[in-house]
């Protein structure tokens, strides 16, 4: 028994050693025996093998592929036998790690407790591609299960089909998905379709046609996930009892907003709300009146749209973006604001960096309006979209993804967006940390057993 105490107690420090040794390490250090190619960012070196001014400010990653360490988590899985059992004998499977193959995941999938995180889109025209790496982007970093809600013209759903189906089925396990045609339930369809962008006003329709759905996330074609959608989607539980959809603001700065200089309608707050980005408890919605400038009682959502549309359609801009904003001015209650990180646009550092949050903690969910990530107006932005599309599903994240991406944001410094990289980088960086040390301890788990 003593004998079997110390075995344990020896390889659990080897085991926080290896995880220190992966995840932290020093520069002085050699490189991990059978570990790949393991070494320090390259493009973070100046001359002479000193940081980067650019990076000066980023602790070294060390890139050590993700085959080395399974390898490594592997080999301190090999122990003595228990004393008292049979050597070679493995011991009966426990608890929800039974199952589980090296490579898979199955400790989130298998867990009853955790639901489905819904993700809607709508996209027409041509944003296929857009709307794809968007949707490879959530399933690259979340955690718990997805199901993707994919509203597209009838010519658009064999592509998106094709598509995902193309995807690896380590990914594909991840999610599902269903398919919708552009339909909307009150008013001029016509109308409601050429309203701002092609089908852009179909979000409103959400809580209407998805029923059997209770909360649901809503981003445009032109968001990119930096984080787990997993955290996003905490912000759930933050609604006090009057809440039911949650924006970022417009604008961090009044004085050189869109809505506080042009807007000739009512909007939310000092500076309005960004729609691109729209958590929504649609239970709550479908369930609540809402005050209005029509007429003295609350209208229930689906009845409020088209009046509300009518009433305001030669004073909007924006389409559905500034039909919300009139909603949410009459029923300020309703909705949660949460921080300028989680829907981070051009706006946010082109004339200076103006969110203070992603400063602090990195941009949580990128959104390229204005489509920046196709021409060379915002390069940092199209650089983060280039490389999340290119990268192959399967490959390394440090050495497939974030290498290149720091190599594209060297020559992005003489942009005002570009000479704050680590706004852009910290985030992303943290979410591949956690991704390696996810898997390092599923196989641990798969394993090491008594």
């Amino acid at each position: 028994m003593k004998l079997y105490c110390k075995v344990v107690a020896i390889l659990l420090c080897l085991g926080t050693l290896l995880l220190l040794y992966l995840f932290v390490g020093n520069a002085d250090e050699p490189p991990l025996k059978g570990a790949g190619d393991a070494r320090w960012l390259p493009v973070s070196s100046g001359p002479g093998g000193r940081a980067h001014p650019l990076f000066a400010h980023f602790q070294p990653v060390r890139a050590a592929p993700e085959e080395a360490a399974v390898a490594a988590a592997a080999q301190i899985s090999k122990r003595e036998p228990r004393l008292g059992r049979n050597p070679g004998k493995r011991s009966p499977a426990r608890g929800k790690f039974a199952n589980v193959r090296p490579g898979e995941q199955k400790h989130l999938k298998e867990l009853p407790s955790l639901q489905w995180m819904h993700l809607a889109v709508v996209a027409c025209g041509n944003r296929l591609e857009e709307t794809l790496i968007m949707l490879k982007s959530a399933v690259l970093f979340s955690y718990r299960k997805l199901k993707f809600h994919i509203f597209a013209e009838d010519s658009l759903k064999p592509e998106f089909e094709k598509k995902l189906r193309e995807w690896p089925s380590s990914y594909t396990k991840k999610f599902d998905y269903n398919i919708y045609p552009i339909a909307f339930s009150v008013g001029n369809a016509q109308e409601w379709k050429k309203l701002f962008k092609p089908c852009a006003a179909q979000r409103l329709f959400l809580p209407v046609i998805l029923k059997d759905v209770d909360s649901l996330l809503y981003v445009d074609t032109d968001v990119l996930f930096l984080r787990p959608i997993d955290d996003i989607w905490r912000f759930l539980k933050e609604f006090n009892s009057t809440q039911l959809a949650a924006m970022a603001p417009e604008h961090e700065i009044p004085k050189i907003g869109w809505y506080s200089r042009f807007a000739r309608h009512p909007y939310y707050g000092t500076t309005g709300v960004n729609s691109g980005v729209m958590l929504m408890n649609l239970t709550r919605i479908r369930n609540t009146q809402f005050k209005n400038s029509m007429i003295p009682a609350g209208l229930m959502w689906e009845e409020m749209l088209y009046p509300l549309y009518q009433k305001y359609k030669n004073y909007i801009t924006w389409g559905d973006q500034d039909l919300l904003n009139i909603i949410f001015y009459f029923n300020p209650e309703c909705l949660y604001v949460f921080p300028c990180q989680w829907n981070y646009r051009p706006d946010h550092c082109m004339y200076g960096s103006n969110c203070k949050g992603a400063e602090e903690e990195g941009i949580s969910v990128l959104h390229g309006n204005r489509g920046v990530y196709h021409d060379d107006k915002q390069p940092t932005f199209k650089a983060l979209y280039e490389v999340i599309r290119d990268f192959p599903f399967e490959d390394n994240l440090f050495q497939s993804l974030y290498y290149p991406l720091q190599s594209k944001f060297l020559d992005t410094v003489h942009t005002l967006c570009g000479r704050i990289p680590q706004v852009f980088l910290k985030q992303i960086e943290k979410t591949m940390k956690k991704v390696y040390e996810n898997r390092v301890i599923v196989h641990m788990g798969a394993n090491y057993r008594y």
